[in-house]
C-alpha cells in the first residue's frame, strides 16, 4: 500500500491535491470471508477516528473487521485515551492520539477518516478530511444546517471521496425496512398516501451549573463555530449499584452527550431519530434525490421547555432547550408526512389497499402477513438496496473498493435533513413554512431563509 504525498500537509490550502489523492485510493478486498483470513496489514486500510465519544465505541468495533486504527483524535483527551487504550489492545499496536484533528490529517499513513464528533462538527470534520484525500464515514445527522449540506456535496463533488453516512437502519436491523419498501413498490398496499415518523419526545432539564471545564478538555475547540458560552455540567446521581441514576444523559451537561437538546449545538429529536425515520420514509415514496423535497411544512402542537425569542431561539441557554413534544406536517407531492413525538418509535404507511408499519424491532402489516402466501419477487430487496445486501460497514468498504456509492450517501441524506432541519425552523417559529425544493429557499418568509444557514464563530468557519 503506497503512502500518501506529504503534500497533503497543505490539504486546506490544494484542493486539487486532494482530489488527486482521493482518485489514487488503494483498493482492498471487503468480504467477511477475507476479513476473517486476517490479512496482513498492508492489505487493510489504515483508519483514523475523529470524535471518540460514546457512539464511536459501537461503530468502530464493525470498521475493523476491514482495517486497523492507526490514530484518533479528540477535543477531550479522556475520550481520546480511552479509545487508544482500547484500539490498541485489540490490535496489538500503538494507536497515536491527538487532540487537534487537524495534526492527526497531516499524517501520510491513513487512508480512511471516521468522524463521530458531535454534530456541529460533522461538516467541517468531514470536509477536511476529503479535501486530505481521504474516503469518510460520518455519523449522523450530517449537517447542522442546511447550507452545510451543500457544502459538503460541493467538495464531495470535488474530491471524489466515496462517503457513507451512519444511517444504518438502510442496511441493518435484519433489513426491516427494505421489506417495507420492497412491500410498498410492489404495490403491496396500494398508492401511499401518509406517513407517519414516530421519533418520540425529548427530555428536559433542570437548570445546569456553570463548572470548571476539565484539563483534558478543549472546551473552546469543542464549540467550533457556535457562539461562545459557558461548559455546564451537574454530577450524576447515583443509583444503589453506584450507577448514574438518570441513565444515558446522566450526568447532565452542555457538552457530550447532553449537547443534543441544545439549540446552540444541534436539532434535538428532530434530527437525532428525524435523520434516521425521515430519511427512510423519503426512500420509500421517492423524494430523496435532487430537486425533491417537501413544499410545505406545519407545525402543530409544538413543547419547548424553555421560552423562545421572535427570531426562533431559546431565552435560557442554562438547560435542554430543544422541543419536547411536537406534530409536524410536511407535505410532499401526493403524500403527507406526520412527524411525531407521540406513539410507537418506528414508521406508519399509509396506503389506499393497506398499511404497514415497521422499525427496528418489527415489520407488520396485513400485506408483511400475506407475504407467506404470495412471496415477493426474488431480489426484491436487492432491487431496493440497489445490489447485493450488505452490512452497512461492508458496504462502505465495497465501496471505497469499487468507487461506487454507499448505500447511505450524501445527496439523499442532504434531502432528508432538509426536512429535518425545516421541520425545527417552524417549530421555533411556530408558523408554516413554504418550502422550494429545486431552489432549496424558504418561500416569503426572509427570517426562516435566514435559519438554514448560521453566522459561524471567526476561526471556525467552513468555507467551500
Amino acid at each position: 500500500m503506497s503512502h500518501h504525498s506529504s503534500e497533503r500537509r497543505d490539504f486546506l490550502k490544494n484542493a486539487s491535491v486532494a482530489a488527486a489523492a482521493a482518485s489514487s485510493m488503494p483498493y482492498w478486498t471487503t468480504s467477511a470471508s477475507a476479513a476473517d483470513e486476517n490479512p496482513s496489514a498492508s492489505d487493510r486500510p489504515r483508519l483514523a477516528l475523529i470524535g471518540c465519544g460514546h457512539r464511536s465505541f459501537q461503530f468502530m468495533p464493525q470498521a475493523m473487521k476491514y482495517g486497523d486504527v492507526v490514530a484518533v483524535a479528540d477535543v477531550d483527551l479522556r475520550n481520546a485515551n480511552k479509545a487508544a487504550a482500547k484500539y490498541g489492545e485489540e490490535q496489538g499496536r500503538d494507536v497515536v492520539v491527538y487532540q487537534d484533528y487537524r495534526k492527526l490529517l497531516e499524517r501520510d499513513d491513513i487512508d480512511v477518516v471516521f468522524c463521530g464528533t458531535v454534530d456541529h462538527w460533522h461538516s467541517r470534520v468531514s470536509i477536511d478530511a476529503m479535501r486530505s484525500g481521504r474516503d469518510v464515514y460520518c455519523e449522523k445527522p450530517l449537517t447542522l444546517t442546511i447550507a452545510e449540506g451543500k457544502q459538503v456535496i460541493k467538495v464531495l463533488g470535488e474530491t471524489g471521496a466515496v462517503f457513507q453516512v451512519g444511517t444504518q437502519q438502510r442496511s441493518e436491523f435484519k433489513k426491516n425496512f427494505l421489506k417495507a419498501i420492497a412491500v410498498v413498490r410492489a404495490g403491496r398496499i396500494g398508492e401511499v398516501k401518509k406517513l407517519t415518523c414516530g421519533i418520540n419526545a425529548a427530555p428536559s432539564s433542570p437548570s445546569l451549573p456553570v463548572a470548571e471545564v476539565p484539563p483534558e478538555f478543549n472546551w473552546d475547540m469543542w464549540l467550533g463555530q457556535c457562539p461562545w458560552e459557558e461548559y455546564r455540567y451537574e454530577a450524576p446521581q447515583l443509583n444503589a449499584e453506584g450507577k448514574p441514576g438518570r441513565g444515558l444523559y446522566d450526568p447532565l451537561t452542555n457538552a457530550h452527550l447532553g449537547f443534543r437538546w441544545f439549540y446552540q449545538f444541534s436539532g434535538g429529536k428532530l434530527t437525532d431519530w428525524g435523520a434516521h425515520h425521515i430519511d427512510i420514509a423519503q426512500w420509500l415514496i421517492g423524494q430523496n434525490g435532487v430537486d425533491q423535497g417537501p413544499t410545505k411544512i406545519v407545525p402543530r402542537d409544538i413543547v419547548h421547555p424553555v421560552d423562545l425569542d421572535d427570531e426562533g431561539n431559546p431565552v435560557q441557554n442554562d438547560r435542554y432547550n430543544t422541543a419536547t413534544k411536537f406534530n409536524i406536517t410536511a407535505e410532499f407531492p401526493g403524500v403527507e408526512m406526520l412527524i411525531t413525538s407521540e406513539g410507537r418509535n418506528g414508521i406508519l404507511v399509509e396506503g389506499t389497499e393497506g398499511h404497514i408499519f415497521v422499525n427496528r424491532g418489527t415489520v407488520a402489516g396485513k400485506a408483511v402477513d400475506a407475504l407467506k402466501d404470495d412471496p415477493l419477487p426474488e431480489g426484491a430487496l436487492e432491487a431496493v438496496y440497489g445490489g447485493p445486501l450488505n452490512s452497512h460497514m461492508g458496504n462502505f468498504f465495497d465501496c471505497i473498493k469499487t468507487r461506487k456509492t454507499p448505500i447511505s450517501d450524501v445527496q439523499s441524506h442532504h434531502r432528508a435533513m432538509t426536512t429535518c432541519h425545516l421541520a425545527g425552523i417552524a417549530a421555533r417559529l411556530n408558523r408554516a413554512i413554504t418550502w422550494d425544493p429545486v431552489a432549496e429557499k424558504v418561500v416569503g418568509d426572509p427570517q426562516a431563509q435566514s435559519m438554514t444557514a448560521r453566522t459561524q464563530r471567526e476561526g471556525f468557519e467552513i468555507v467551500v
